[in-house]
């Protein structure tokens, strides 16, 4: 299936050519059939022989019901342009058309109407001047009547020709559905309906709602799945669908929030870094995109780079078109290009214009981290940042060269915005850093650390249980305090009498263990583990605190548990 939405003035004939092509009623309230106005958003459908099923959005002209039309050509791909020729190019036409250029629609088609009321000659004529520097310029032209059925196969072909072009989504692209309406079926619950852009949704799917009430995200089941008016197993995107949710209530989601796929590459974003089409906007605008529409503010970062935030999330990543609309004044909505959807802070004094200058010399680029695409800009800051506060720490206390992970997201938070601990370990693995039990370090032995402490390290990674003897670590250089450096390092376990094991000494110790006969005496444990009795009691005394072995009383220990069994 394609997906078209329409555009065009008021009373220009955009329901009535829809209804020439479908044989469908699109106007859904019988005050807009009464009063022969379309206020929201009307839906029907056809099939073209050679192209298969054609879907289409017909959107209210008129100029106080912007926002519904703004919400139908939102998430579509292609648009039939509609002007009357005996109306020419008016108000609506303009602001419309303003509107699909923000999206950098580009696959359309003009239909010239009500031919039978004038010559369609002149009104094309001027249509063709206002679409020129538009992403609609050059796109072919149809003359024709609704009422009499004159031009109505032309149309029919330039339409077919209209799919042809749209470039199909990938196969494998996530679900981002842009829900713009909500109803209850009785008997069948709630029921949303939307644009399927891209992706597949199956009946028994878990999608994510947002924004949610309480949080970013909630998930909800898909009971089942329609398109057409028929229930279908799945729907693969691009298409008209309606979803039967599970797991939410008719009240709770509507027009303007989204359904996710579970693993899907968009951010839960209050703010977006963008480039404007035009940087002369007032502070305070409404923001379109997809079918939602919330109120936000604009801060300048230079020139035509800019800051928007507002409060509920909205899933939205680096390409995302936007459209800024000034309330109460017509016609003015200016296109926006999501530049990134993660914003660090600007604290400083001149931060603004340092983003502005990164985000362009960034030149609209942008890398996957954790999944999410975020602006080369972003990513260069948080890998700078990160391996800058690692080495710092490093340099400040070679015996302690790691930070740890929940406090260096904190920092970084702060600094640069790094969202999560997901992100941050994402970055620690791009920058070379190691991450080991909520620790973050370089790999191999950090600049300045003492020779000494690093071959202590590398022996136990080698083999937990092969612990260094006191002459050794005296050999070595490592006192009390290098000793006790190396017990705080990620993974190494300190024990009674300076004994130190390796991360995986437990688990290797109980797995050796438990192949000896039950219970075991000290000995046949020393044996098994090749290690001495220095190493040996504290170990034992260590696991039997833990209750993975138990002693008896004539001095036997058997194996009770593992760690891994352990809450």
């Amino acid at each position: 299936m394609s997906v078209v939405a329409t555009a065009g003035h008021v009373d220009h004939g955009k329901s009535a050519l829809v209804r020439a092509l479908t044989g469908m009623e699109p106007d859904r309230w019988e005050a807009e059939r009464r009063r022969g106005l379309t206020i929201d958003l009307g839906y029907a459908w056809t099939t073209l022989p050679e192209v298969g099923p054609v879907a289409f959005v017909d959107v209210p002209g008129h100029r106080r019901f912007i926002g519904n039309m703004l919400s139908g050509i939102g998430p579509a791909a292609g648009v039939l342009l509609v002007v009357a020729a005996d109306g020419g190019w008016s108000a609506q036409s303009e602001e419309h058309l303003r509107a699909v250029h923000a999206l950098r629609l580009r696959h359309g088609v003009l239909a010239v109407t009500r031919t039978d009321l004038a010559d369609p000659g002149p009104t094309l004529a001027t249509t063709r001047d206002h679409l020129r520097g538009t992403s609609l310029e050059g796109i072919p032209a149809v003359t024709v009547s609704a009422r009499t059925g004159a031009g109505v196969p032309r149309l029919r072909e330039e339409l077919t020709a209209l799919v042809r072009r749209m470039p199909a989504p990938p196969a494998d692209a996530p679900v981002r559905l842009w829900v713009d309406r909500s109803f209850s079926v009785l008997g069948t619950g709630t029921v949303v309906t939307g644009t399927l852009a891209a992706g597949r949704v199956s009946s028994g799917d878990t999608l994510v709602l947002v924004p949610a009430r309480g949080g970013r995200g909630r998930p909800v089941v898909v009971r089942g799945v329609h398109s057409m008016d028929h229930a279908v197993p799945a729907a693969r995107g691009p298409a008209r669908v309606a979803l039967n949710l599970r797991g939410v209530e008719v009240a709770e989601v509507g027009r303007g929030q989204a359904l996710l796929s579970p693993e899907h590459p968009w951010w839960p974003s209050t703010g977006v870094d963008v480039l404007l089409d035009d940087d002369r906007l007032p502070a305070e605008v409404t923001l379109h995109v997809g079918t939602a529409a919330v109120p936000a503010r604009v801060r300048t970062l230079a020139g035509p780079h800019a800051r928007l935030s507002w409060d509920p999330h909205l899933p939205l990543a680096p390409g995302d078109r936007l459209i800024l609309r000034e309330p109460g004044r017509e016609g003015a909505l200016v296109g926006a290009l999501v530049l990134d959807a993660v914003t660090p802070p600007l604290r400083r004094t001149g931060a603004a214009r340092h983003r502005a200058a990164a985000l362009e010399a960034a030149a609209g680029r942008s890398v996957v981290v954790a999944g999410r695409a975020v602006s080369s800009a972003t990513a260069g800051a948080w890998r700078e940042a990160l391996v800058e506060l690692v080495s710092r720490q490093a340099a400040r206390d070679p015996l302690t060269p790691w930070v740890d992970a929940d406090a260096a997201l904190a920092e970084l938070r702060h600094r640069v915005g790094m969202p999560d601990l997901t992100t941050l370990r994402a970055v620690a693995a791009d920058a070379g850093l190691t991450a080991e039990g909520g620790r973050l370090l370089r790999d191999g032995p950090a600049q300045g650390t003492p020779d000494g402490l690093a071959v202590v390290l590398a022996r136990l990674r080698a083999d937990p249980l092969d612990s260094p003897t006191r002459p050794e670590l005296a050999q070595l250089g490592l006192g009390p305090r290098e000793v006790a450096a190396a017990a705080r390092a990620a993974g190494v376990l300190r024990l009674p009498g300076d004994v130190l094991l390796g991360a995986d000494a437990v688990e290797e110790t109980l797995r050796r263990l438990d192949g000896l006969p039950q219970p075991f005496t000290p000995a046949q444990a020393r044996a098994t583990l090749g290690t001495s009795r220095r190493v040996l009691i504290p170990l034992l005394e260590h696991l039997d605190a833990r209750g993975l072995t138990h002693r008896g009383g004539d001095g036997r220990r058997r194996v009770t548990g593992h760690p891994g069994a352990q809450g």
